[in-house]
Parts: structure tokens; C-alpha cells; sequence
């Protein structure tokens, strides 16, 4: 405390002992609470004042700064560097507020040094932040967990600064303390838990490449299906498809099975898979009449030609004549025709990319018929065009197999039985 300011107390004390009529501990405490009064005063304009310059810098550092970094830093952490200010000025000042009143300093310097660690700690959490802002939305980096990692950051920060503030106000060492935390690590590792699980989680996805923000997922054991929109340290946000948002637990991605769709996002097509059954009662050999009709579509006219002549020139080879031919030689089926059409159809689908897995197969029969499955690729990805063209399929499918005499299972509905029972008694 310089002279000037203890002069200043003494004309102060005096004056009201001299103005106003109380006596010496009065005008001590009546002093003490008008230089409270004035230093905080003070240190609203100190702080007011930074923070009006710190805004100036903030603005002109964005005009001029061509990276994002310094935009999102200045923002974040240094606009709170004019809290400090305050604290300082008061820390300074206290020998003249409570001159008369010495034993008080040293609990206002303790929670004065406390809210200083307060302050700092939370800048460095914002320039955590920070960095958490500037990598998610760089494009480079904002498909990675980013979040994960600086949530991981703001825990370890907190705690260590929690600790030094405690050792502040109960003036201890604080390695004594860290030494104390250990004694409890086991009640620590139970409370934090899913924080450890999820960040070693979130390595190994990083690691691994498992999972990306945008990426389509799904996860069936908490009726995830949809994109990934955060991955952050305990939970992984997924917009489903139906609008709704699920959160599923960070290592459930490491412990449990999920689908991830990025691969066929990335690939040349989506795949498209699926049969339709057909009776077995209506497969049958082809003969010239159905083979005629048949050749004249185009997409089976060559397959039918072909066919033809090599059917013919090995029941020739074998000496099959017509009449045995149906049992001991080889002829065509109507299901084969059709399957070969379908095949053909799917060549000339602008559709479907032909470059990956393009067939029609027939899986094993069952009660319900004969299935044809189709298993091919569509070019377009995009769910509302890839549902549309694989509906097209279908519908160009349930509507031609009767023009290759074949009948499509379904099982009898109520109207069906009950045309059947007016069939029967009639």
C-alpha cells in the first residue's frame, strides 16, 4: 500500500469522525464498507473497459484473420480474459480496504486466488472448445469424433483445476491431494465408467475407422437406423429415418454389432435382393408353341435360337428322338425362358450398374413355390429413387410371368375361400 492511499484512508476516517457523530470502530467499519463499495465500482469499469477492448481486438482479428482458428479462439477464450482483471485490481487493493482489518486479507486473497484458477480454467476449457469447433467443421476432420476426445480434455481440466482450487482454500499441497484422489481411484473408476469405456471406445473407432459423423447406421438392439450426427464421449447421436433421434452408448459400437452403410454409399451401387415365389405346378417343359410365342420377344428371341440348336445337336449326339426327349434328352423350361428374359431386362436397365453382381437365380423350393431371386446393383443410391427402380422391376416381373405361362404364389385370401365354397355348392 503505497502513501498516497494511506494517506487517503486516514483523511477518509477522519473526515467522518469529524462530520458524523460515531466513534472510532464506527467510522473503521463505515470506511471499510464506502472503499468496498468504490473498489468494486472500479473494478466493474476496469472489467467493462477490457471487455470493450477485448471485443475491438475480437472484431478486428476476424476482419483480418483468413483461418477459422484464430476466429473460434479469440471467441471462445480469450473474450473471457477481461474476467480476470478485476480480480486482480481487488487483490491489489485489499491492504487499503481492510488496513483496518488485517486478519480479513488473507481469506479475501484466498477466494480472490480461487476465482483467478476459476477463471483460467474455464478459458482453457473454451480453447477446448474452441478446438472442437474449428476440426468439426473443417472439412478434413469433421467426419472424426473430435468431440469425444476435447469432451475427454474438459474432464481432465475440470478435475485438475478443481483440485488446485481446493488446494487454494484449504492451503494444502496439491500433490497431497492427488495423492488423496488416489486413495479413492476405485469409487473414481466406478463413476466414471462409461466416460473411460467410451473414451477407449472412441479411440478404437477412430483407430479402426469404425464409424463417421454422416454415416448411416443401424443398430437393432436400440432401434438405431439412420445417420450419425455426434459422436461424443459417452453416447453416439443417430437421426433415424423416421425423424426421431436415438442415443446409443459409445461402446456398444465396440462391444455389440451394427451395420455401417458406408460402404455401399461409397461403392458403385445399393444392392437390390429380393425373390418372388413362383407354383411349381406351373413350371413346365417348353414346347414349339410356347417357344414360337416366346421368340417373339425380343429380349429371350436369341437366348431362344441359340438354345434351340444346342438342344437340338446333343439330343442328336445322344440319338434322343422327339418322343423320348421330354425324359431322357434336354429341352427348355418356361421358368428358364423367364429367368433368362429377366436377366436381360436387367442389361438394359440404365439403372442397374453393371459392373458389380448382376443374376437371377432360383433358391430352394418350399411350400410356397419356386423362388427367382433377383440380385443386382442400382446406380442411384438415393433411398427414394433406389425403392423406385426396384419397384419397377418387380411390377415389369409380376406383370410378364403370365406371358411366360407361369403363376405367382399367394397364399388364399377370405375371398378366394369363400369363391371356392359358392364354386363347390353350386
Amino acid at each position: 500500500m503505497t502513501e498516497k492511499e494511506t494517506n487517503f484512508a486516514k483523511f477518509l476516517e477522519d473526515w467522518l469522525l469529524s462530520n458524523l457523530d460515531i466513534n472510532q470502530d464506527q467510522a473503521q467499519l463505515l470506511k471499510m464498507g464506502i472503499l468496498i463499495l468504490v473498489a468494486g465500482l472500479v473494478a466493474i469499469l476496469l472489467w467493462k473497459i477490457a471487455q470493450f477492448t477485448m471485443n475491438k481486438l475480437i472484431s478486428r482479428v476476424e476482419r483480418r484473420a483468413s483461418a477459422q482458428w484464430s476466429n473460434v479462439l479469440f471467441q471462445g477464450a480469450f473474450a473471457k480474459l477481461p474476467l480476470i482483471i478485476p480480480a486482480i485490481y481487488i487483490t491489489g487493493v485489499l491492504p487499503l480496504i481492510f488496513s483496518d482489518y488485517p486478519t480479513w486479507i488473507p481469506t479475501i486473497e484466498t477466494l480472490t486466488s480461487a476465482y483467478i484458477a476459476l477463471v483460467v480454467i474455464r478459458i482453457i476449457s473454451s480453447a477446448i472448445s474452441a478446438t472442437n469447433v474449428y476440426y468439426s467443421t473443417s472439412t478434413r476432420y469433421k467426419d472424426k469424433p473430435i468431440a469425444s476426445f476435447t469432451q475427454l480434455a474438459k474432464i481432465v481440466v475440470w478435475t485438475i483445476g478443481v483440485i488446485f482450487i481446493l488446494s487454494i482454500l484449504t492451503d494444502r499441497n496439491p500433490l497431497a491431494l492427488f495423492g488423496a484422489l488416489g486413495a479413492v481411484s476405485a469409487v473414481i473408476l466406478l463413476i466414471f465408467k462409461d466416460t473411460l469405456l467410451g473414451f477407449i471406445a472412441s479411440i478404437q473407432l477412430t483407430i479402426n475407422d469404425m464409424v463417421r459423423i454422416g454415416d448411416w447406421v443401424s443398430v437393432p438392439k436400440y432401434g438405431a437406423d439412420g445417420d450419425v450426427i455426434g459422436i461424443y464421449l459417452t453416447t453416439i447421436k443417430v437421426s433415424n429415418w423416421d425423424m426421431t433421434i436415438s442415443t446409443v452408448p459409445t461402446y456398444s459400437f465396440v462391444s455389440d454389432s451394427f451395420k455401417n452403410w458406408r460402404g455401399m454409399q461409397e461403392s458403385g451401387g445399393r444392392r437390390i435382393k429380393r425373390s418372388i415365389n413362383f407354383k411349381i405346378s406351373s413350371v413346365k417343359f417348353c414346347d414349339e408353341e410356347m417357344l414360337a410365342r416366346y421368340a417373339k420377344i425380343e429380349l429371350v428371341r436369341e437366348h431362344i435360337e441359340r438354345r434351340t440348336k444346342e438342344i437340338l445337336a446333343y439330343n442328336t449326339e445322344m440319338n434322343v428322338n422327339t418322343e423320348q426327349s421330354i425324359v431322357n434328352g434336354r429341352r427348355m423350361t418356361n421358368i428358364g425362358v423367364f429367368r433368362e428374359y429377366i436377366q436381360n431386362m436387367l442389361k438394359n436397365n440404365p439403372n442397374i450398374n453393371l459392373d458389380m453382381t448382376n443374376m437371377v437365380r432360383q433358391l430352394d423350393p418350399t411350400e410356397k413355390g419356386v423362388p427367382l431371386e433377383i440380385y443386382c446393383f442400382s446406380s442411384n443410391k438415393s433411398w427414394i429413387a433406389y425403392e423406385g427402380i426396384q419397384s419397377d422391376i418387380f411390377d415389369h416381373i409380376m406383370a410378364t410371368a403370365s406371358h411366360f405361362d407361369l403363376e405367382i404364389f399367394e397364399n388364399p385370401s377370405s375371398s378366394d375361400l369363400q369363391k371356392l365354397v359358392v364354386r363347390t355348392n353350386s
